[in-house]
C-alpha cells in the first residue's frame, strides 16, 4: 500500500514553482551584481543620453565661427558687423586680408560663414545706391547655416537705424547677398551620405575587433595563441589588418552607392579620400581592440562598443550641428575619431579640399590611433590569469 505524498512536499504545485522562480531571480541579481560592466551600462547609457540630449544638443546653433573681409575700413561697416554679432548667430574669429584667405578658411571648415564688405560701400550707402554685402555660408550642414541665414533678413532693417546722415527711406539701405556654398540647394543627401560613411564604419569596425580577443578566450583558443612565438603587437596587427580591408570595401560600397543613387559629388582627390579613410578605419579598429583586451566576455565587448558609439554619433556633427554644442561637448567631440573623419569626408567630397586644408583633422586621427594602439598593446595579457 502506497502512501500519497502531498504535492507541496515533493516540490510540485504553486509553492514549488514560486520557490524555484525566486531562487532563479536571486541568482540573476547576484550574477548582475558581479558583472560590473553590464551594471554600469544599465546606469550610464540612460544618464548619458539624458545629459547629451538635454545639454549638448542644440538644433539652432549660435555663435557660429565667421570670417570677415573688409575691403574698406569704415564706421558703418563695423556697425553692420557688430549688428551681426548681436544676433548671437555669428562670432567673428578671423579678419582676413584677401579673397584667397577668405575662400581657404571656408574650404578648410575653420569658419562656417564669411562676410565681405566691398570698397565704396559707405559712400554708396550715403548716396542711397543700396550697395550689396556678401555673406557666404558653408552649406555642407544645412541645419547649421539655415537658421543663421534666416536671421539676416532683419539685419538690413535694424543695423543702421540709429545712424545719422543716411537717406531717409522706408526701404532697406543695403542688400544682403547670400551665397550658400558647396550645397546651395540644401540637399539633405549631400550632408547625410558622407556622414554615413564614417558612422557605419565606426559601428562595424568597433564591434568586429572588440570581439576578437574575447572570442579567442571563450572558445579556448587563446592558450594555443599565447604558446606561439609571437608578440602582442604582431597579434594585434594580424587581427586588425584583415578588417582594414573589410572596412575599405564597406567605405567604397557606401560612397559608390551615394554617387550613383543620390548624385553626391566627389570634387576632391579619390586617392586622398582612400588614404584618410584607411587611417580612420585603423583608428576605430585600434579602439575596438582595446575594448577586447579590457572586456571579460563578448557581451561586455559589445556593450563597451555601444557605449563608445553613442557619443560618436551624437557629438561628431553627424546628427546635430557641431558648432551649436556647448564648449565642453565640443571638447569631447574633438576626442572622437568620427568628428574629424566627418569633416574630412565632407570637405573632400563636397568642397574639393586638399591635404593642406585637412592637416589638423588628419593629425588628430593619427594621434587617436597611436594612443589606442599603445593602450591595446600595453593591456594585452600574455597569460590567462
Amino acid at each position: 500500500m502506497t502512501v500519497a505524498t502531498p504535492r507541496n512536499a515533493s516540490g510540485k504545485g504553486w509553492s514549488g514553482f514560486w520557490r524555484r522562480t525566486g531562487a532563479m531571480l536571486v541568482k540573476e541579481f547576484i550574477q548582475l551584481r558581479r558583472d560590473r560592466v553590464s551594471f554600469a551600462m544599465i546606469i550610464m547609457i540612460p544618464l548619458m543620453q539624458l545629459v547629451l540630449f538635454g545639454y549638448a544638443i542644440n538644433t539652432t546653433p549660435r555663435n557660429l565661427p565667421t570670417a570677415v573681409l573688409l575691403q574698406e575700413s569704415s564706421d558703418l561697416g563695423r556697425t553692420i558687423l557688430k549688428a551681426m554679432q548681436n544676433t548671437r548667430y555669428f562670432s567673428v574669429i578671423h579678419q582676413v586680408q584677401d579673397e584667397a584667405e577668405f575662400d581657404r578658411l571656408l574650404a578648410s571648415g575653420k569658419v562656417l560663414f564669411g562676410v565681405e564688405i566691398p570698397r565704396g560701400f559707405e559712400r554708396a550707402l550715403r548716396r542711397g545706391d543700396r550697395p550689396a554685402m556678401l555673406v557666404a555660408a558653408d552649406a555642407t550642414d544645412p541645419v547649421a547655416s539655415g537658421s543663421a541665414l534666416g536671421a539676416l533678413s532683419q539685419l538690413a532693417q535694424t543695423a543702421l537705424q540709429n545712424e545719422r546722415a543716411l537717406p531717409d527711406t522706408s526701404k532697406p539701405l543695403f542688400e544682403i547677398r547670400q551665397h550658400a556654398r558647396y550645397n546651395p540647394a540644401a540637399v539633405t543627401s549631400l550632408n547625410i551620405v558622407p556622414g554615413l560613411v564614417g558612422t557605419i564604419l565606426t559601428m562595424t569596425m568597433l564591434i568586429f575587433t572588440a570581439l576578437s580577443v574575447t572570442r579567442e578566450i571563450e572558445r579556448g583558443t587563446m592558450e594555443s595563441l599565447l604558446a606561439m612565438p609571437i608578440t602582442p603587437l604582431e597579434i594585434m596587427l594580424g587581427k586588425i589588418i584583415p578588417y582594414v580591408i573589410v572596412g575599405f570595401v564597406q567605405a567604397t560600397l557606401i560612397v559608390g552607392t551615394g554617387v550613383l543613387l543620390f548624385g553626391v559629388p566627389i570634387l576632391g582627390s579619390i586617392l586622398l579620400l582612400a588614404v584618410l579613410s584607411t587611417l580612420f578605419i585603423a583608428a576605430n579598429l585600434s579602439i575596438g581592440y582595446t575594448f577586447s583586451t579590457v572586456a571579460q566576455n563578448q557581451l561586455q565587448a559589445v556593450q563597451m562598443s555601444m557605449m563608445f558609439f553613442l557619443p560618436n554619433i551624437l557629438l561628431s556633427g553627424f546628427m546635430f550641428p557641431f558648432a551649436g554644442m556647448p564648449v565642453w561637448a565640443q571638447w569631447i567631440g574633438e576626442c572622437l575619431p568620427l568628428t574629424h573623419y566627418i569633416r574630412i569626408v565632407r570637405a573632400i567630397m563636397l568642397k574639393g579640399a586638399e591635404i593642406s586644408d585637412l592637416r589638423n583633422d588628419t593629425i588628430a586621427l593619427a594621434i587617436l590611433m597611436a594612443i589606442a594602439m599603445l593602450i591595446a598593446v600595453t593591456r594585452f595579457r600574455r597569460t590567462l590569469d
